[in-house]
């Protein structure tokens, strides 16, 4: 058996896509690694499932005792608290999948609006916060100042790789998975839901006055965690339609895709909803301090080249671009991350993808909606009481910058799928210029 054969078969597409046998030839190490594989994809599927049923327990437990609590003491006001953040989250629901439909229909105007839109929104907030006056209210609001001003600064920092960004996207979005659109409705609905029981939990918990910060913060990683898992469903099962489509010609149906990455691939996509928000902070924060380290030789700085070698190696355990092998091959989300990651660096595309904006464009989306919705909230809130507005704007804003991710999930899922199947055959004749052109660009700048 020659070595591309063995590749071949290693990098086997999902059950559904193509019957070919796994080798039937193992070291020990090799099972060993299998079996650990999969034992930590299990325990993560089950400790996932299990979290819901106990987050739904302790919601309808914080409900039933913030409504004795709040008849009791008549210190909570449930329509004043409630009705706001409720609105917010269908207004987050609403706005999430017109952003996405803008997307679609013209790439350029979305793309060039996030970058202005999410800054000025964040500073919006940051008025608001500041204008309630309380020395907390003043804290907040000098902090979502400061990441508007981040925002805005980085935007005029990348305003150069706007034109290949845009270009990438719409050429890459420009088919996207049949019924793509029913799939992203479906989980919009389930993510308001979700929110809106969780909102029902947070004021139960904020009615009860004890132990209410422990509860709410339970409550918000839970949030956090599911959010993730839907848009990175969602993500694998696009990925896997484009990728098969660009390397094969394989037309997969989306229903078959996602029927498939239910069954078999949760357990890594939560995995991976679980470690890259992790991972992807460490690396922003090291780009961040290296940014402003410069070649000034301080003490402050001493550890940033460090810091930045250690985020560059988690990083390859843990990135975006595994799913694209999690929805495809049905790998464990670590080894679907290292081989992505592997093929990038073989093919000398490390920089290519660093320079990538897809990820700021979607983060900046999320954050444009999120701050639109946290006004909503905020403003509904110093309407009627005030002592509410901040609690409430920051609920809303992260309810609402969850719901803006999982709208942008096709798009990102199909930029993702294009830039892998490139980098695994370039030669194909899907791909236009659009990525060699941009190649010889930064090596002309590098020169």
């Amino acid at each position: 058996m020659n070595m591309n054969n063995l590749q071949s078969q290693n990098h086997r597409p999902h059950p559904s896509t193509a019957n070919v046998q796994q080798p039937t030839i193992s070291t020990e190490i090799t099972t060993t690694r299998i079996t650990a594989s999969q034992f930590m994809r299990r325990l993560f599927g089950f400790l996932f499932f299990s979290h819901l049923i106990l987050i739904a327990a302790l919601v309808i437990f914080l409900a039933a005792q913030g409504l004795r609590s709040g008849v009791r003491h008549h210190h909570f006001r449930p329509a004043e608290w409630y009705y706001p953040l409720l609105a917010s989250t269908g207004c987050a629901a609403i706005l999430s999948l017109l952003w996405q439909w803008i997307t679609a229909c013209s790439p350029s105007k979305a793309f060039k609006a996030a970058f202005w839109l999410a800054p000025l929104s964040t500073c919006a907030v940051a008025v608001l916060l500041l204008t309630i006056g309380s020395s907390a209210d003043l804290a907040a609001g000098v902090a979502a100042l400061l990441c508007s001003l981040s925002m805005s600064l980085y935007g005029c920092w990348v305003s150069p790789r706007f034109e290949y960004a845009i270009r990438v996207l719409t050429v890459s979005a420009a088919s996207p998975p049949a019924k793509a659109t029913s799939l992203i409705i479906l989980s919009m609905l389930i993510s308001t839901l979700y929110s809106c029981l969780l909102v029902i939990g947070i004021g139960g918990a904020r009615a009860r006055a004890n132990l209410d910060a422990l509860f709410i913060s339970i409550i918000l990683l839970s949030l956090a965690w599911t959010m993730q898992v839907i848009r990175n469903t969602l993500l694998a099962t696009f990925t896997r339609v484009k990728y098969m489509y660009l390397v094969s010609g394989i037309d997969v149906k989306t229903s078959m895709a996602f029927r498939d990455t239910l069954k078999h691939s949760m357990g890594s996509i939560c995995i991976g909803s679980f470690l890259v928000p992790i991972l992807g902070l460490m690396w922003g924060s090291a780009r961040a301090m290296k940014l402003v380290e410069g070649d000034i030789d301080e003490f402050l700085f001493s550890c940033a080249n460090c810091y930045a070698g250690c985020a560059s190696t988690l990083v390859m355990y843990g990135n975006r671009w595994g799913f694209v092998h999690v929805g495809v091959y049905n790998k464990g989300f670590m080894q679907a991350s290292m081989d992505v990651w592997d093929t990038f660096r073989r093919m000398g595309l490390e920089e290519l993808i660093d320079s990538d904006l897809t990820g700021s464009f979607c983060f900046l989306s999320g954050m444009a909606v999120g701050g639109i919705c946290s006004l909503v909230s905020g403003i509904w809130a110093l309407a009627v009481r005030k002592s509410y507005a901040t609690e409430l704007s920051l609920y809303a804003f992260f309810i609402s910058y969850f719901m803006g991710r999982i709208a942008m999930a096709w798009q990102q899922a199909c930029l993702t799928a294009y830039y892998v199947a490139y980098a695994e055959n370039p030669q194909s004749s899907q791909f236009d210029n659009t990525i060699p052109a941009r190649i010889h660009q930064l090596q002309r700048l590098g020169a």
